[in-house]
């Protein structure tokens, strides 16, 4: 059997920049054989990126897809461009995602900052961020269908290619702590009444990731979600002016020595998505998200923590994708 056919075929979404690059570059160096393709929405970012990972490996096998998740029609085009080039998806890591127009509350921050949630509230942006959200073509929440329901739709379609049992995958997630049972509700699971989307979106990935495990599992699909900590990207530079972050980054720094949740760079950021392509994942507990830490001095490494999901309710919210994906599909079809 040649090395081409042995290699493992990786896909991420979201790959252009942020924890996305960084696991991409993390990977590589890892295991310069992988078949590597970068799953993105902006075509020329999609080119730079992989232009700068061949930079750095240049034998490497790095391949672009145009898709973007929060549009149905684009998961469907690219999940038949996915079954066209491989026979079998080996790592599928849906670390795309949005948080639109977050905005901060002032006061809620200075008067977080000097209490004993500080800690909590940074890391987890809790009463901290509200965002707009907005209505997509397809008829959904635009946070909903970007983080959650486009992911969901690319599973569904790549399921031959996933679905090995003598040859197990692994679909990783990139969550959040930020994800909280309380801004998630399976009667308005879209988030369209609420004023936490990104929060709502982030605990229906980690409800899906278990319900993924309860039907797949046997057909060998095995589902885990990560949390990447507070990483400095694109996505947290928008929430404030770049002047604000030179000013409370000797802060965070200072925060960092007691708390071991601000991994602050992507590179430490991606350690939880690293440390699971190298696992067995039959080993792996479906109720852990794993987090992504890095010491006070800078050491990363990756610790689970159970997570606050319950089976009836992962069941029931898969129930309701399968009846929205059929709704949506005839929509677009």
């Amino acid at each position: 059997m040649s090395n081409f056919s042995m290699a493992k075929v990786v896909v991420v979404t979201g790959a252009n920049s942020g924890i996305g690059l960084a696991l991409c570059e993390r990977l590589l160096s890892d295991d310069a054989q992988i078949r590597l393709c970068l799953a993105c929405r902006n075509p020329k970012r999609a080119e730079a990126a992989r232009a700068a990972l061949l930079d750095s490996h240049p034998t490497a096998d790095v391949t672009l897809l145009k898709v973007d998740v929060g549009c149905v029609a684009s998961v469907l085009q690219a999940a038949e461009e996915l079954k066209r080039r491989y026979q079998r998806v080996d790592y599928l890591y849906l670390n795309a995602g949005i948080m639109p127009n977050p905005r901060v509350s002032i006061k809620a921050f200075f008067t977080g900052l000097f209490s004993s949630k500080a800690i909590s509230m940074f890391a987890t942006g809790e009463g901290l961020l509200t965002q707009e959200d907005r209505v997509t073509e397809d008829g959904l929440q635009e946070v909903f269908e970007t983080n959650v329901f486009g992911h969901f739709i690319l599973i569904r379609e790549l399921g031959p290619l996933l679905c090995n049992a003598g040859s197990p995958s692994q679909v990783i997630w990139t969550s959040s702590s930020n994800a909280r049972r309380s801004a998630f509700s399976l009667t308005d699971y879209q988030h369209s009444q609420g004023t936490e989307p990104y929060s709502s979106s982030k605990y229906a990935t980690d409800l899906l990731s278990l319900a993924l495990n309860e039907h797949f599992n046997q057909q060998g699909l095995y589902s885990s979600v990560i949390c990447p900590g507070l990483v400095m990207t694109n996505l947290t530079y928008g929430i404030f002016p770049s002047f604000f972050w030179t000013l409370i980054m000797p802060i965070m720094l200072l925060i960092r020595i007691f708390t071991n949740t601000f991994t602050l760079t992507p590179y430490n950021g991606a350690e939880a998505l690293v440390w699971l392509f190298r696992q067995k994942p039959e080993s792996l507990n479906p109720l852990a998200k794993y987090h992504s830490l890095t010491s006070g001095l800078g050491n990363s490494y990756v610790k689970p923590v159970k997570m606050d999901l319950d089976y009836d309710t992962s069941k029931r919210f898969y129930e309701k994708l399968l009846a929205l994906e059929k709704q949506v599909r005839e929509r677009v079809l």
